[in-house]
């Protein structure tokens, strides 16, 4: 039964399809981070960039290029969309798209992990056995049908998605709807919208929606009965995430995805109405099926695990933030932070506070203000530099912070010298104070 449910041919329309729309919505990201100036900001002027902790390594490009870096990546959502050797594209646009992922994260954003896994599931998928240069140079490769594996893998990664979405949304702060209230404090100068959305009754429509709408948008989308609604729902609720939140390409990429939830015969007649349509329902087993499944099995294991760790972590992820990236924690959270660093040099017996517009943009200084991760690599970065001088320092950090318009608090343990402790990379770093709801 499971062989039936897994390996059971049909219509590939859906996959070519996104495909195509995956790849142009990819090429407009990466050709739109150089027109809006994301590349510039975030990977060209800053003097160093904060990459994930231990890709130090993943470094930008020198001179012009991160820019030819980034063309290349859209060159290749051009090659995706068309099925242009489709296999080495989409393997390296994966692959190019991770590196510029891991090696900043100042311009953090859930959506770009997400676009990590789904170039990942792509490249390994048959995307290109028809409407693509690759079947119209080898029509060997031409097929109209698939496994239905590959339609609910696309499924399940975006019910995982959507559903911790919608619990993580069940805290107090979204709840009492004060989050959203911040969020939208913001975008008052908006036209038209702008005054609408200060509104006390809007802060609470926005906030149950948004509950309701992770939690209920995948089983609304696979019912039939309320497909038709729950497509007209994701709409409007990905149209107002992009004129509000102003988020890139993710909403249109989940617009993209509803085609794998529509019938596939109705998804060929409306984009490929001349595709020969496939009638048959033959099982097809792969020759290594163990494998297949047992690499299926791993891959969702871990999707299922990586956002629940903090609960294994000491204290609240909300205060703490181990454990909060790879979790599909978004929107839940506002931090501000008023933090200074000290420096104690012990070769001249100095010591002096670190002026942070002598080393960050104004992007860095916001996160490095609030963040422990940015705080302590900032610290490491430091020592090392005195370091290279022949200095040996030690670096300690008087930081307040405070998350939702709460006051603010103290973060870290002031007595600590960060440039000499190491980062805990599966725990709690103890020298960030207990969050004042645990005092």
């Amino acid at each position: 039964m499971l062989d039936r449910f897994l390996f059971k041919q049909i219509d590939n329309s859906p996959l070519l399809i996104f495909r195509i729309f995956f790849g142009i919505l990819v090429s407009l990201e990466c050709y739109g981070a150089i027109a809006t100036g994301w590349v510039k900001k975030n990977l060209i002027d800053p003097e160093f960039t904060f990459n994930f902790i231990g890709f130090d390594w993943l470094q930008p490009l020198p001179g012009i290029g991160m820019y030819l870096y980034f063309i290349a990546m859209g060159t290749l959502g051009i090659c995706i969309a068309l099925g242009y050797r489709y296999r080495f594209s989409a393997a390296a646009f994966a692959i190019l798209w991770t590196a510029v992922y891991l090696m900043q994260k100042t311009a953090y954003n859930n959506h770009y992990y997400l676009l990590i896994l789904i170039a990942m599931i792509m490249a390994l998928m048959p995307a290109n056995r028809n409407y693509s240069l690759d079947a119209k140079r080898n029509p060997s490769i031409r097929t109209n049908h698939m496994s239905s594996y590959l339609r609910w893998a696309i499924i399940l990664q975006l019910f995982i998605v959507y559903s911790y979405a919608s619990l993580a949304k069940l805290y107090g702060d979204w709840l009492d709807f004060s989050i959203i209230e911040i969020l939208f404090k913001n975008k008052k100068s908006y036209p038209i919208i702008g005054g609408l959305l200060q509104e006390p009754l809007v802060h609470k429509v926005v906030g149950i929606s948004g509950i309701l709408f992770d939690l209920l948008i995948v089983p609304a989308l696979l019912w039939k009965p309320t497909r038709k609604l729950a497509f007209v729902a994701s709409l409007f609720f990905h149209l107002f995430n992009s004129i509000v939140f102003q988020i890139g390409i993710f909403p249109y990429l989940a617009l993209a995805f509803t085609v794998f939830f529509f019938e596939p015969e109705v998804i060929r007649k409306l984009f490929f109405k001349k595709k020969e349509p496939y009638k048959g329902d033959a099982l097809v087993v792969p020759p290594r099926r163990e494998w297949v499944l047992g690499l299926l099995s791993l891959y969702f294991l871990i999707q299922l695990a990586l956002p629940v760790r903090h609960y294994f972590i000491k204290d609240d992820v909300l205060w703490t933030e181990e454990g909060h990236r790879l979790s599909w924690r978004m929107m839940l959270r506002s931090r501000t932070g008023i933090t200074t660093f000290k420096i104690v040099n012990h070769t001249n017996g100095n010591s002096y506070l670190v002026n942070l517009d002598d080393y960050l943009t104004r992007g860095q200084k916001s996160k490095i203000k609030s963040y422990p991760d940015f705080m302590w690599q900032f610290a490491q970065r430091l020592k090392r530099e005195y370091k290279e001088k022949g200095e040996d320092i030690s670096v300690f950090v008087n930081s307040r912070v405070s998350v939702n318009g709460r006051p603010y608090q103290e973060f870290i343990d002031p007595k600590i010298d960060l440039g000499s402790v190491s980062w805990n990379y599966f725990g709690h770093n103890d020298w960030i104070l207990p969050s004042p709801s645990k005092n």
